[in-house]
């Protein structure tokens, strides 16, 4: 047994199901999928994922067949654990592949999937684990089982959130027109084509012009800490301020002047912390503020979050009315709302709002916990109105991001903006960022 899976079983054991996860996921293209389902039956039996128990008994039991290995597979993208899911699928793919051998009177179980469901769904499960580069090798090694809508279309999705434009473009070029399933797949990656010659990222460490390739979004912030280790521009753990809100209400206003859009109001979102938000832009703006109505136009619509918002008025915001532009505050770079914002203040993993319960260092250099501030939206927005940000001069390893270059990233890129519909963009895309695991 492998020093990993042991670990895993050891964790699992002591009461600790989520460490013995971590660690599974961590080492899974090391381990034999075979070795590894009796454990995450148990896991999945915790979980109370009846279908991955079934899977994960039947693949121990038969470790090769590829069905079996194809059904654990499925099994583990559904619930979330696609890690798992690439050995697993890599494996019943080359058993899918090879030569049929003679069963009893000379005939071989006939499988149930073929070599291209597997192919596809082992592409899925490494789109899924954002390996986009492997997709692409694995997809174009295979070229010959595909068709063009799903699988060459596959080729480019992730071709374009590897960086490798070039590919994408040949690949899209040549594929043959979409049936109407596909056709809004088509018209994104259209999008995404255009919008990547307006922002001509610079290499994988441009943030802002891979975030407007992929998302449409504007980004108006570099986190100035850990660029050249690893960070490149996004947060980890960001703890917030009503200063970091204001600024980033000035670097909207940047982007509104560099754009020429002029909002006629501002649409307020229901949530504490986008109403608070809400209110000081329009303060800030001097432009009248209103509940959020869907199809208002010329509306610029704030959110401190999109991930703490109502998902109906999530969907409602998906398909832009005309002029309206959507705000966020902090965005999600490793759980994605579920629609991109058009303008974004900072990508970060894990945010703590000014208002929220926090940890800071007290005067004897203990940490202590702070209380939440329960004051009323208004109050909020009066203190980030009130806020006088200075930027913050990080660790002096951030390229300067003064206004004047915000400025000309959007006014270059504005033909480009603000177009089709608000798409979920899963995947963080080509430059690499430190997160937590």
């Amino acid at each position: 047994m492998s020093t990993e899976l042991s670990k895993a079983r050891e964790l699992f054991d002591s009461g600790d199901p989520q460490g013995a996860m971590r660690t599974l996921r961590l080492a899974a293209d090391t381990l034999a999928p075979a070795d590894c389902a009796p454990l995450v039956g148990r896991l999945a039996e915790g979980a109370g994922f009846d279908d991955l128990v079934e899977a994960a008994a039947a693949l121990a039991a038969r470790p090769d067949r590829p069905d079996a290995l194809y059904d654990y597979g499925y099994a583990c993208i559904e619930r979330g654990v696609s890690a798992l899911a690439v050995p697993a699928l890599r494996e019943a793919l080359r058993l899918a592949l090879a030569p049929r051998r003679g069963g009893l009177f000379g005939r071989a179980p006939k499988p149930t999937y073929t070599p291209q469901q597997i192919l596809l769904e082992l592409a899925v499960a490494l789109e899924d684990e954002q390996r986009h580069a492997a997709a692409v090798e694995l997809l174009t090694e295979h070229d010959g089982l595909l068709a063009d809508w799903p699988g060459r279309y596959l080729v480019v999705h992730n071709a374009l959130m590897a960086g490798r434009l070039d590919t994408a473009g040949r690949v899209f070029a040549a594929l043959g027109e979409p049936s109407e399933t596909w056709r809004p797949a088509a018209d994104r990656v259209r999008r995404t084509l255009r919008r990547s010659g307006l922002a001509a990222p610079a290499d994988l460490r441009d943030l802002r012009g891979w975030h407007f390739t992929l998302t449409g979004g504007l980004l108006t912030t570099l986190s100035p800490y850990g660029f050249a280790a690893g960070m490149t521009g996004r947060w980890a753990y960001y703890q917030d301020g009503f200063d970091s809100c204001r600024r980033g209400l000035d670097r909207l206003g940047t982007v509104l002047e560099a754009t020429g859009r002029r909002p006629a109001s501002v649409a307020l979102l229901p949530d504490r912390g986008s109403r608070a938000l809400g209110l000081a832009a329009a303060g800030l703006l001097g432009l009248p503020a209103a509940p959020y109505r869907p199809g208002t136009p010329a509306t610029l619509v704030v959110a401190y979050d999109l991930n703490e918002c109502d998902p109906a008025v999530l969907a409602a915001l998906r398909d832009r009315a005309d002029g309206e532009v959507l705000f966020e505050h902090a965005t999600c770079w490793t759980d994605p709302p579920a629609v991109s914002a058009d303008v974004s203040t900072l990508l970060v993993q894990h945010n703590v709002a000014p208002w929220e319960p926090s940890m800071r260092i007290g005067d004897a250099g203990e940490p202590e916990r702070t209380p939440a501030d329960e004051r009323s939206a208004e109050e909020l927005a009066e203190e980030i109105r009130a806020a006088e940000p200075e930027p913050d001069e990080g660790d002096g390893e951030t390229p300067a991001d003064p206004d004047e270059l915000l400025a000309a990233f959007a006014a270059r890129v504005r033909g480009g903006w603000l177009g089709g519909p608000r798409d979920r963009v899963r995947s963080a895309g080509p430059v690499p960022s430190s997160k937590f695991a």
